[in-house]
């Protein structure tokens, strides 16, 4: 079964999760934005063999550490979907827009697409396109666990920004309701900052797309 653990990390509180298969005890880390050592730590303190890095998108507290942790733990990065990769080309950019250390440059070993699965250890996280906060964000949801890291496409009583480049309002909205809400209303999901929350709750509850 599928395990996960959340670190807050940068001064954004961006919600990273280390993952992990517990028969096994191969796992992943999910958007290492930063605070490396404290990533580090965790997996070594829950036991956990790290084997890839997985990104939702490529904005720098989701994705500032992952070229350097790539490298430390010689790492491949999987994800995001390849219309990030203007913002992964950005990410020295955004580094000093934002007052993050500067991001080592990476490559993703594979580009995720809609449909596509990866695995972590044993256990299927089964990958569907969400644009709209970032064109190439993706979401993974492990249908077994009945949760979904949904970097920030969704938040608890929120949706993701839609007024940065690449973002567009009407598209987020359709990704939530066209592709999150399908994975059913039990399902919890893993939000990029806050609070979990599940599915269910904000289709009854949730300003934005409440009643979708």
């Amino acid at each position: 079964m599928l395990k996960y653990q959340i670190l807050p990390v940068t001064p954004f509180a961006q919600n990273c999760s280390i993952v992990w298969d517990d028969c096994t005890m191969q796992g992943a880390v999910i958007d290492p934005g930063g605070d490396l050592a404290a990533i580090r730590a965790l997996a070594e303190r829950l036991g956990v063999q790290l084997e890839q890095i997985l990104l939702t998108h490529a904005h720098i507290d989701h994705a500032g550490g992952a070229g350097a942790l790539a490298a430390e733990l010689g790492l491949p990065i999987v994800g995001p979907h390849p219309a990030d990769q203007y913002w992964i080309d950005g990410l020295a950019q955004q580094s000093k827009m934002f007052g993050f250390a500067p991001a080592q440059p990476f490559t993703p070993a594979r580009w995720l697409h809609d449909g596509d699965s990866v695995q972590v250890g044993g256990c299927t996280l089964a990958v569907r396109h969400c644009p709209g906060h970032t064109p190439g964000h993706v979401v993974f949801h492990s249908a077994e666990a009945r949760r979904a890291f949904v970097g920030d496409v969704l938040f608890a009583g929120s949706v993701g920004r839609s007024d940065l480049p690449g973002g567009d309002a009407q598209t987020l909205v359709a990704s939530i309701t066209g592709r999150l809400w399908p994975m059913g209303d039990d399902t919890v999901f893993i939000p990029g900052h806050g609070p979990e929350s599940t599915f269910g709750r904000e289709r009854r509850s949730n300003p934005y797309v409440g009643g979708t």
